[in-house]
């Protein structure tokens, strides 16, 4: 379909309701900004720099703590941008490339927190055979899927989201342009591409999140089988901070998808939740209940000075 678009930029009304509070806003905003790319900049150095680290649960946690570098950083800077006093406007190939990065980077850590579950599940029932099925080939294999997966998926909803002409008005009543807050600025029917984007949006991370939930059902009941509650301990600790990641990142997006009706203040609230909140605290889930990750963390920091030699 040829597009038809006049609309040159769109102007981002940021979040619904929230008039007069923009420097208390951009404090906070600003404050889990630095908080997330600092703890996930940290994650990265300390599993890159710590030799005992280099086992594939956290070449994948590695791979996640880049992705929630990039993923903030889609909307975040332009947010903090317009609640400083700058302008709100955003042009139409600026549009089109945050719709695709966010979906882009949503999707592969959606299908990264699966690979991560089916890590999990190789090395708690087939302990055995951990090193030999999870290889660094198919490892590298896996992450490689995770973002080709989320490519497509991407690059198939912003294509058909801009297909459709944009001719005025130009106000997105959103913090940044996402699929439904563009569907409604369309000159042309949507209801079409408003299922399909129900479906692919809403069903394929509740698809995940199925397997996710599979692949733990079968880790539960191996860890009920082991005797020991010492054992049984150490294996659950392993997957506690998973799932708690887990929680935290579908929630919102099933969420704000999959429901009927739409309410754009409690909608904005839950996503920010999604964009800053969840990648600022993933470095604290997965460092503060795992005794390896604070250990090479203590020694990357007394490295850089900031603390005493001993934990």
């Amino acid at each position: 379909m040829r597009n038809l678009s006049v609309v040159t930029e769109f102007i981002l009304l940021g979040i619904p309701h929230t008039e007069g509070l923009e420097t208390m806003l951009l404090v906070l905003f600003l404050s889990f900004y630095i908080f997330t790319l600092t703890g996930n900049l940290l994650i990265l150095l300390t599993i890159v720099s710590s030799t005992r680290l280099h086992t594939p649960m956290y070449f994948f946690l590695c791979q996640l703590s880049l992705g929630d570098i990039f993923f903030p950083s889609v909307s975040s800077p332009k947010m903090l941008f317009f609640l400083s006093g700058n302008s709100r406007a955003i042009s139409y190939g600026g549009c089109v490339s945050q719709l695709f990065f966010y979906h882009f980077l949503g999707g592969t850590e959606c299908f990264l927190y699966t690979v991560m579950a089916y890590d999990r599940f190789v090395a708690i029932c087939h302990p055995l055979r951990y090193s030999v099925i999870m290889s660094y080939k198919v490892c590298a294999i896996l992450a490689m899927g995770t973002s080709v997966l989320g490519c497509i998926h991407s690059t198939y909803l912003t294509a058909l989201t801009f297909q459709l002409p944009y001719c005025g008005p130009n106000e997105v009543d959103y913090y940044f342009c996402d699929i439904p807050v563009m569907l409604k600025l369309a000159c042309a029917d949507t209801s079409t591409l408003e299922v399909v984007g129900f479906i692919s949006v809403g069903l394929t991370p509740l698809g995940c999140f199925f397997l996710i939930l599979t692949s733990y059902s079968c880790i539960i009941c191996s860890i009920l089988q082991i005797r020991s509650a010492e054992g049984r301990h150490r294996a659950f600790s392993t997957c506690s901070a998973h799932l708690t990641a887990i929680l935290l990142f579908y929630m919102p997006v099933i969420f704000i998808y999959l429901r009927p009706t739409a309410n754009p203040c409690l909608d904005a609230t839950v996503q920010i939740l999604n964009n800053l909140v969840t990648p600022m605290l993933n470095p604290l889930i997965y460092s503060l209940r795992n005794k390896e990750v604070k250990l090479s963390l203590w020694m990357v920091l007394h490295q850089l000075g900031f603390l005493p030699e001993k934990l």
